[in-house]
C-alpha cells in the first residue's frame, strides 16, 4: 500500500485511499521542535490558506518570546505554505492522519527570515546560483531511556527483556538492539511510512545509545528527514513506555550524542567538485575546508544551541574540541573519511544531536561556500596517528562565549542574514536567562553543607 501521494498538489485521492480526515501542518521552530496546526483534510485539499504568528518560528524552548525590536510589536501573521513533496501518513496517529512540512512565508510573499527551513533554502539558493548542489548525509545519535517523571532526577536506561537495564559498553551490539525489539519494529515501520531512508543502524557506546546514518542526498530533503526522524522517534518511544532523548549530554559519565554531517558538492553534471579528473583533491575541496575552519567557530551556537550542548565538548569524550582536520581521524572536528575520489567528503563532527538540522546544515554549508568563494586555505592536516584532542581547545568553551561570539560576528550576519542572527541570539538570551534562575543539584550537594 502506498504511503505517499503522487507528484501532485491535489492529494484528494491519497486522502480518500487512506481514509485521512486530518492533516498535521508542521514546521520546525529554531529548536527543531515541530509546531503548526491541525487542519481537516478536505480543507487542505482545497488549498485553504493557513496562517500563524510570525513569532512562533522563534519560540524559545521555555515557551517564552523575545521582545527584541527585531520582532514587530504587532506580532504579524505569516502564511504556512505546504511542500507537497513531504506529504506522508503520520505513523504516530491512532486514527488515519497525514503530515506535511510547511514553509513560513510573509504575507508579502517573501520567505520568513526567522524560519529555520527558510534559512537553509536561502543558503542552497546561493549554491544553485553557481550551478552547484550540496550532497549531505546526517548521522544522528540518541538515547532511549526510561520515562522521566521528575526533572530533578537523572535519566535512567530502560529495563530490557531480561528485566535489567543496560550498563553500557555494548557498542555495535545487535543483542542490545533486540532487547527493545517492539520499539524498533514500530519505529522502523514508522520511518518507512515517512520515507526516511536509513543506511545503517548501530548501538553506540553509551547505555541504550543508538545511531542512524541517513542516506546521502539533497540537503533540504535530508533536513526534512532528520526533522521527521526525531519527531517519530519521540512519538513511537512514548507509545512504548520509553523516552527518545536527543540532548547532547543527557546523562553524566556517558558519551554525548552528536549529529555528524557528511558534506560534498556536485556540479551540474553530478560530478563531485572535491576531486579532480585524476582523483586527486581539488582546490574547492581545500577552500571548503578553509571556510569551515574560519567561520564555524563564530556560528557554533547553531551547532551547539543550548547550555547542555557544551558538556559534550570534553577532551577524550569522542567529541571535537577544535576544528583541526585529518584523514580518517575521528579526533578531529573535520574528518575526511576514507573512500573513492567520487565519494570524497568532509564530515563536520561539531553538531550535537540537539541541533536543529536545518540550522546546522545552513551554517555548515554557508561556511563551506564562503571558503570556496573567498579561496580560503585550511591548516595542515593532523596525522592519522595523532590525537587532535591533545591540541589547544579552539572553540567557544560554553554557551555564553558562543552566544557573545555569534552576536558580535559580522561574518555570521553576512552569511546568515542580519535579521536572523539578531533574532536567534535574542531568543537564546531569553533561554539562558531562564537557565540562570535554576538552582542545580551540584550547588545543593556542595554548597549547602560547606558554605
Amino acid at each position: 500500500m502506498s504511503t505517499a501521494p503522487p507528484a501532485s498538489h491535489d492529494p484528494s485521492a491519497f486522502f480518500h485511499q487512506h481514509g485521512i480526515r486530518e492533516v498535521e501542518c508542521v514546521f520546525a521552530d529554531i529548536s527543531g521542535y515541530p509546531r503548526g496546526k491541525l487542519m481537516p483534510a478536505a480543507r487542505f485539499a482545497q488549498g485553504q490558506e493557513l496562517r500563524i504568528a510570525q513569532a512562533i518560528p522563534m519560540q524559545a524552548v521555555t515557551g517564552d518570546y523575545s521582545y527584541d525590536p527585531i520582532f514587530p510589536d504587532a506580532d504579524p501573521d505569516v502564511r504556512l505554505v505546504p511542500d507537497h513533496s513531504t506529504l506522508k501518513l503520520a505513523p504516530w496517529a491512532k486514527s488515519p492522519r497525514a503530515v506535511v512540512i510547511h514553509d513560513c512565508v510573509e504575507l508579502s510573499g517573501e520567505p520568513c527570515v526567522f524560519a529555520a527551513r527558510s534559512l537553509l533554502k536561502s543558503v542552497l539558493a546561493r549554491y544553485a546560483a553557481q550551478g552547484l548542489t550540496p550532497v549531505v548525509a546526517p548521522e544522528i545519535e540518541f538515547y532511549l531511556t526510561a520515562p522521566s517523571l521528575e526533572p530533578h532526577l537523572p535519566l535512567q536506561p530502560p529495563l530490557a527483556r531480561g528485566g535489567r537495564a543496560e550498563t553500557g559498553q555494548s557498542a555495535f551490539s545487535l543483542n542490545m538492539r533486540n532487547e527493545l525489539a517492539p520499539f524498533w519494529d514500530a519505529f522502523q515501520a514508522a520511518l518507512e511510512t515517512l520515507g526516511v531512508q536509513a543506511d545503517t543502524w548501530i548501538h553506540e557506546v553509551g547505555p541504550s545509545q543508538f545511531e542512524i546514518n541517513l542516506l546521502h542526498g539533497n540537503a533540504l530533503a535530508a533536513a526534512d528527514q532528520a526533522f521527521l526522524f526525531k519527531y517519530a522517534a519521540k512519538e513511537i518511544a512514548i507509545a512504548h513506555g520509553l523516552n527518545a532523548v536527543f540532548m547532547a549530554k543527557p546523562m553524566a559519565g556517558v558519551q554525548g550524542s552528536s549529529m555528524h554531517l557528511h558534506q560534498s558538492v556536485v556540479d551540474a553534471h553530478g560530478r563531485n567538485i572535491f576531486s579532480q579528473d585524476d582523483g586527486s583533491e581539488s582546490a574547492p575541496f581545500r577552500h571548503f575546508l578553509g571556510g569551515q575552519q574560519t567561520y564555524l567557530p563564530e556560528m557554533l551556537l547553531l551547532l551547539a544551541p543550548f547550555v547542555n550542548s557544551f558538556r559534550r565538548f570534553v577532551p577524550g569524550a569522542q567529541a571535537p574540541v577544535n576544528l583541526q582536520w585529518g584523514y580518517d581521524n575521528r579526533t578531529t572536528g573535520l574528518r575526511i573519511p576514507a573512500g573513492s575520489p567520487s565519494a570524497r567528503r568532509v564530515e563536520n563532527r561539531l553538531p550535537g544531536a540537539d541541533a536543529n538540522p536545518y540550522l546546522a546544515l545552513a551554517a555548515s554549508l554557508a561556511a563551506g561556500l564562503a571558503g570556496m568563494d573567498e579561496g580560503l586555505q585550511p591548516s595542515a592536516p593532523v596525522s592519522p596517528s595523532d590525537n587532535a584532542a591533545h591540541l589547544p581547545h579552539a572553540l567557544p568553551r560554553n554557551f555564553s562565549d558562543a552566544h557573545t561570539r555569534m552576536a558580535a560576528s559580522s561574518h555570521s550576519r553576512r552569511l546568515l542574514g542580519d535579521a536572523f542572527v539578531t533574532g536567534f541570539c535574542a531568543v537564546k538570551a531569553v533561554e539562558f536567562e531562564s537557565y540562570q534562575q535554576e538552582i542545580s543539584a551540584w550547588e545543593r550537594r556542595f554548597l549547602l553543607p560547606q558554605v
